[in-house]
């Protein structure tokens, strides 16, 4: 039974190393493999056969990341499949944990190989500096931990995407419900958003104790890899070179006084415009004139037919690679139950072929979903000639300008989906969603910050720091009666269970992708050109120098964000300028 969305993908070369019938969840297939290529290392007498031993060992490494992207990509796709499961649950419990340590063995042959002096160091130079921390981290006593831990996020995944509720004579999941805080009927929006934020809260409990033991797991790995907390310990597995804790907590400031006044600004013209005292949770995805909501598409092949119209009007290369996409189903975007929730790409490392997966249910913010996970294909697809496996992947930094980059870019061309009144307000709601997810990145990094720098901390002291940072960055919006859903408003949040401190980089690389959106508006030939040469050098420079060559800066103080919120600013100007300019004489009149 293939659970795949895709069928067989074929490897992007030839495997020299790997024989072609290995099973590569037979561990009796694959010990011999790491045996051999210990035994290779020591026989090498010359820099070309250790530079050949390392693409071996690449290879090995990305047939196994392919095998277990396969798996993830099946379990995600059906969650309640007891099939899917049970052979994603092998990889990780049977097969991980094998490999670390032989991985690590590896490293280790490499760091100290009295030949690696010879070899290309400008070249190597970023292979080397993230090898090294592999090594300095690696403890064999965690390495149960973290499968452990992976077994926890699957539990959450299959527990998020198995929420449902009944609305209105309907069983809906919780996606689908989403598209109803759009109405223009502020009860039913309530409605709506009572049944999801009360289903969620039915399974707080559940949500809490899975969250507990992944707290209690991440220090226990910290302190056995030698660091004070998991937070410093993050910082160096997720190879933070070019920036600090510090500088986070700096970035937070930056964000409470150069955006939160914008956002303030924002909620108060909504708050206005919809003619109410005050905002509440439902009065947030409405459009603020009561219009009817945005809805570009009925069937996914409209959205993917939509989108690949804006990669064609945009750059013939981009509208190139999502067609070959297409053509090898490597999507798969509609929402159903037992669906994991929320949308990834994943990069499968032996065919270097990206697959999309989302949960489009016909809202607009499918379309600023399928644009941003592409830009991440783009990247994968611009690094398939590099065969050092360790540079087809970048820093996750860089990974989201390049799929922040390609929502703006392509919301120039929402006349795909809409006619011009349409999309014109369609670019003003992508625009306040990129202000308004500033604050939000900022209280969940530093919601991070506290959970790992308080390791003994009780669910009460949790929920008090969540409700801080809520007062600190949520604006103004009106919970009175529903404290107990905002107090546990972060269980939606898959990123704070799954991919812990993988945040941050949202709010990084956001400002990338404003500044790569500014140059491209006094040219954008150039500015298309350098982002893909960008993505093609994969992960084989330092992030600053990855942003340099996308026209970019790495920085990301006061300095840097004022700018671009007076270019928002700005931007919105001229659409609220266009919205009432006398062909738009609906919106004239609502205004």
């Amino acid at each position: 039974m293939n659970l795949l969305p895709f069928k067989s993908l074929p490897a992007y070369k030839p495997r020299r190393f790997v024989p072609g019938q290995t099973d590569l969840a037979d561990w009796s297939h694959l010990s011999p493999l790491f045996d051999l290529l210990e035994a290779r290392a020591a026989a090498c007498q010359s820099a070309a056969e250790l530079e050949n031993w390392i693409l071996d060992c690449g290879e090995l490494d990305a047939a196994l990341d392919e095998e277990g992207t396969k798996r993830y990509i099946a379990m995600t796709c059906h969650t309640e499949n007891e099939e899917a499961e049970k052979a994603y649950l092998h990889f990780v419990e049977q097969i991980e944990p094998r490999v670390k340590p032989r991985q690590f063995k590896l490293d280790e042959i490499y760091l100290t190989h009295p030949l690696r002096e010879r070899l290309a160091q400008g070249r190597l130079e970023v292979f080397d500096r993230s090898t090294k921390v592999h090594v300095e981290l690696f403890r064999p006593e965690n390495v149960p931990l973290e499968t452990e831990e992976a077994k926890l996020g699957q539990q959450y995944q299959k527990l998020a995407g198995s929420l449902t509720v009944r609305f209105r004579g309907e069983e809906k999941t919780l996606v689908q419900m989403g598209a109803f805080l759009e109405e223009p009927d502020r009860d039913l929006r309530q409605e709506a958003w009572q049944l999801i934020a009360n289903r969620r809260l039915q399974e707080a409990d559940q949500f809490e104790h899975i969250f507990d033991q992944l707290v209690g797991l991440r220090e226990q790995i910290a302190v056995q890899a030698g660091f004070p907390n998991y937070r410093d310990y993050a910082f160096r597995d997720r190879e933070r070179f070019d920036y600090t804790p510090q500088d986070c907590l700096h970035f937070h400031e930056t964000i409470e006084r150069e955006i939160m006044p914008f956002v303030r600004d924002l909620q108060a013209e909504r708050r206005k415009r919809l003619r109410l005292s005050a905002l509440r949770p439902w009065d947030l995805a409405v459009d603020p004139l009561n219009r009817p909501p945005l809805r570009p598409f009925e069937k996914v092949e409209q959205l993917k037919a939509g989108v690949g119209e804006i990669f064609s009007r945009l750059d013939e290369h981009l509208a190139r690679d999502f067609r070959t996409m297409e053509d090898l189903q490597l999507l798969d975007l509609a929402n159903r139950k037992s669906k994991a929730p929320g949308g990834y790409q994943s990069t499968l490392g032996e065919s270097r072929l990206p697959f999309i997966f989302m949960n489009a249910v016909g809202m607009h913010r499918d379309v600023e979903t399928l644009l941003h996970e592409a830009g991440h294909a783009f990247h994968a697809l611009a690094t398939r000639s590099e065969d050092l496996y360790a540079y087809r992947s970048a820093p996750i930094e860089f990974c989201e300008v390049a799929s922040m980059s390609m929502e703006l870019l392509g919301n120039e061309f929402l006349e795909s989906f809409y006619a011009a009144p349409d999309a014109q307000r369609a670019r003003r709601t992508h625009l306040e969603g990129i202000v308004g997810l500033f604050p939000w990145i900022a209280t969940v990094d530093a919601f991070q910050h506290w959970i790992y720098t308080h390791p003994k901390h009780t669910r009460g002291q949790r929920t008090a720091a969540w409700l801080d940072l809520m007062d600190r960055f949520g604006g103004d919006i009106d919970w009175s009666g529903y404290e107990k859903l905002q107090a546990n408003l972060w269980h939606r949040q898959a990123h704070i269970f799954l991919h812990p401190f993988y945040y941050i980089e949202y709010g990084i690389a956001q400002l990338g992708a404003l500044q790569l959106w500014a140059n491209a508006k006094k040219n954008r030939a150039t500015a298309l050109d350098r982002y893909r040469r960008a993505l093609s050098l994969g992960g084989s420079r330092p992030l600053p120098e990855l942003f340099s060559a996308a026209g970019c800066q790495f920085e990301f103080s006061r300095k840097t964000v004022n700018p671009l919120v007076e270019l928002i600013r700005e931007e919105l100007a001229k659409l609220d300028g266009q919205r009432h300019t006398p062909g738009d004489g609906r919106a004239a009149v609502e205004g």
